[in-house]
């Protein structure tokens, strides 16, 4: 039995990480302390003024832990960390945990790629964005693709007499792997590509109007359209990359907006001392749902507490962080936090003290900044008023689906002569949906997809997937064995099959749906079944059940457009499980025509390398770190590959 009286007496009077816990074990909040003692202490003083979000948590702590740091920035950093490795309840959180992409530049390899990536590391490599629009990055990466011959493939040390890759052939890969790559005029090229990243295009664009008015001239005009595309190209790269291209006079300007139905941190943009731009990051806090504070001491209080938050878990993810950062309001430890700041820039910096700049805080009187402080909060009044209608369209836009799942979950259990299934107006929980789908290619390599919403949200740790075992080619029975496999692991107490649906969605009609009902019958679980049936045009049709009634969803377009996507996610997870399996099956059945390599090792080629291009790139050492590989099955793996039989 935990005693919290004692235990507090137990802690140090250093600083630290403390994380609160509930009866679960589960942590339900993280905070981060000068003295450890005095301030989880701090939390267990009984008093009326504290807040009623605090009022809330200590009801629910039953537990704590603590981890001591040396310094207030070593616990800082681990605050930071914990929050996002546990998102625990209490805590202000960003709402929208989403990756943005990144256009990376391998600088720290011999020949450089240039490619998309969401995942920021300190590898030594160049970063440009984040970039809000994916697609921007793919168009990005089509003009560098169209304007330099740059290697698109991992690998970086090739065999000699290695077979060069389609790029090589169609003139997209200058020939690394055969050695005929220039190194200098590579770099020189990377180089042109870092200063286009970066903003610094005007010598490229400058070079391409000249090389566009020179085959004009010489009356090649497919070549002078093809120049003028790039410039054309550069210049909408300038409107996408500029926004995240730091200026002497670049800053970010946080206002916290709070309304009676949410909360987010807008986040303005300043170049060159006037706004460009605003961003607003969602803010999932236990404000939601309450009374605005009545004071204004307490919404600053509220504000500055969410600005804090959206700085520490949104300015790491950046490549480059501004010069300042202008805020209404100051926050708790300022200057702990531009040190913390500072420490990024300097990651990301990389040693070039050209780039290499301090990130302040200003919470300016008067002034220009003030002007523009001003401008952004009064800005930020007419977007409360706009979140709030949002609000309440997103929750009439829930509710209405709420009470047409809620209607069909009872038809459906009334039509199966089961009790209805209806989800009480006051129950906070979501209803459940399973959608299943079955796939094939030329009715082999049968598989199975279940996919999982709770409301209008995909459920993805909760998909499951299913290799038909005795029923290929056959869609009812395929149907039949993974919905007894999945209703088998659930009776015995499998966790990750363990919460039933409030009702299971089928690809197909009446054949389906009856063949599914019959194993639920079986079970005999009260869950409703119902197929959805497709038109000529492949769209959801309608709605059918076990009786043969359908209901037509082309007058229903909430329910059409529901239905319609989670039925396209289940097929689309099917289909992506199926291509999988099948790809797997033709690597093995190529790798059987290779002496030595029986099963097992085929299996380990597969899991280690996942292709044949990728086996057939391998170097001699890479094959013999593979499980089972010696060094005569690795010679015969090199030799098959460099005498072409692979592609007989």
């Amino acid at each position: 039995m935990f005693d919290i009286g004692e235990e507090l007496k137990k802690l140090p009077k250093t600083p630290g990480v403390y994380m609160h816990k509930d009866s679960l074990g589960e942590v339900i909040y993280v905070g981060k302390a000068i003295n450890l003692r005095n301030r989880v202490s701090s939390y267990f003083r009984k008093t009326s003024q504290a807040d009623p979000k605090v009022r809330a948590m200590v009801s629910n702590i039953a537990e704590f832990e603590y981890i001591s740091c040396a310094t207030e920035m070593e616990a800082l950093l681990l605050e930071c960390n914990l929050i996002k490795k546990y998102m625990p309840r209490y805590n202000i959180l960003l709402k929208d945990d989403k990756s943005y992409p990144f256009i990376e530049v391998t600088t720290n390899e011999e020949f450089p790629r240039v490619i998309s990536t969401r995942r920021l590391r300190r590898d030594g490599n160049r970063y440009f964005g984040p970039y809000s629009d994916a697609g921007a990055v793919r168009r990005i990466l089509g003009m560098i693709d169209e304007m330099y011959q740059f290697k698109k493939c991992r690998q970086q040390e090739f065999r000699k007499g290695v077979r060069p890759c389609l790029n090589y052939f169609i003139g997209k890969c200058p020939g690394v792997c055969t050695g005929e790559a220039d190194k200098t005029a590579y770099r020189e090229n990377i180089d042109e590509v870092i200063e286009i990243l970066s903003g610094r295009d005007s010598a490229v664009t400058a070079r391409l109007k000249a090389e566009m008015e020179k085959a004009s001239e010489e009356l090649r005009y497919e070549d002078a359209a093809r120049f003028r595309d790039y410039i054309r190209s550069l210049k909408s790269l300038g409107e996408t990359q500029r926004a995240t291209m730091v200026k002497e006079r670049d800053a970010d300007v946080l206002i916290p907006v709070i309304t009676q139905k949410t909360g987010v941190v807008a986040r303005y943009k300043v170049e060159s001392g006037r706004m460009s731009g605003r961003e607003i990051t969602y803010i999932r806090s236990d404000h939601a749902g309450r009374a605005m504070p009545d004071s204004e001491k307490e919404r600053k209080t509220l504000g500055a507490e969410m600005i804090a938050s959206f700085i520490k878990q949104y300015y790491p993810e950046l490549s480059i962080l501004p010069r300042e950062i202008i805020l209404p309001v100051h926050i708790e430890d300022e200057e702990l936090l531009e040190e913390f700041l500072d420490n990024i820039n300097t990651a990301n910096a990389e040693g070039r003290t050209d780039v290499m700049h301090k990130t302040r805080f200003i919470v300016p009187e008067r002034g220009e900044k003030r002007a523009v402080l001003r401008m952004a909060m009064e800005d930020s009044v007419k977007l409360a008023g706009t979140l709030d209608e949002k609000a309440e369209r997103e929750a009439e836009r829930r509710d209405a689906l709420r009470k047409e799942i809620a209607a069909l979950i009872e038809y459906a259990s009334s039509i199966s002569g089961n009790a209805p299934l209806l989800i009480p107006d006051d129950d906070d929980r979501e209803y459940r949906v399973e959608a299943y789908d079955i796939s094939n290619f030329n009715g082999l390599d049968t598989v199975g997809g279940m996919v999982v919403y709770e409301g209008r949200k995909p459920i993805k740790n909760d998909y499951r997937k299913f290799k038909v075992r005795t029923a290929e080619g056959d869609d009812y029975g395929s149907l039949r064995e993974v919905i007894y496999r999945r209703l088998k692991r659930a009776r015995k107490g499998d966790e990750g099959f363990s919460t039933y649906p409030d009702i299971m969605f089928i690809d197909g009609g009446l054949g389906q749906v009856r063949a599914v009902k019959a194993v639920v019958d079986a079970f005999r679980i009260a869950i409703p079944v119902v197929g959805l049936a497709k038109d000529d045009a492949h769209r959801t049709r309608a709605i059918v059940f076990d009786d043969g009634r359908e209901i037509d969803l082309r007058d229903n377009r909430l329910l059409f457009s529901y239905c319609g996507n989670i039925q396209e996610e289940v097929h689309r997870f099917a289909i992506t499980y199926m291509s999988g399996v099948k790809g797997k099956k033709m690597i093995r059945s190529a790798l059987e025509d290779i002496p030595g390599i029986g099963p097992k090792r085929r299996g380990e080629l597969l899991n280690r390398f996942g292709s044949i291009k990728a086996i057939k790139n391998a170097t001699y050492e890479e094959l013999l770190e593979v499980d089972g590989m010696n060094s005569k099955a690795a010679e015969s793996i090199l030799e098959f590959f460099a005498n072409g039989q692979a592609d007989k």
